[in-house]
């Protein structure tokens, strides 16, 4: 009787919740409306729309992953700017012979945040 009682007047976590996995180059990304993440460097304005294709769509309690049904699906999101990632270190060597190479790396992404997600 008492869970009967605690779960009066709420709402299940799950029933509420709308986010989609969209893809990006290589990578597929869980979002929901109003987060912010770094994509692959797209070279747009900062302020501008893009448009990111979606994989899967969860509404509520319902699971979409129809292609048909997700093609015409959208997530629009804003550009914030322009990121790096961390740097990496390539070092290169030969044994005996003298050969030492030095490299470094930063990838650049494009901070995002996900202002709508239609159906």
């Amino acid at each position: 009787m008492l869970a009967e009682w605690s779960l009066i007047g709420r709402t299940r976590e799950w029933e509420s919740k709308v986010y989609a996995i969209v893809r990006n180059g290589s990578r597929q990304h869980k979002v929901e409306v109003g987060s912010v993440l770094d994509i692959d460097d797209l070279n747009p304005e900062v302020g501008a729309s893009v448009a990111l294709p979606v994989v899967m769509l969860v509404d509520g309690g319902e699971l979409i992953t129809d292609a048909k049904v997700l093609a015409g699906a959208e997530v629009t999101a804003e550009v914030l700017g322009v990121t790096r990632g961390p740097k990496i270190r390539i070092l290169k060597f030969k044994n005996k012979s003298g050969y030492r190479k030095r490299q470094g790396h930063r990838q650049r992404y494009t901070a995002v945040k996900i202002t709508e997600i239609t159906a």
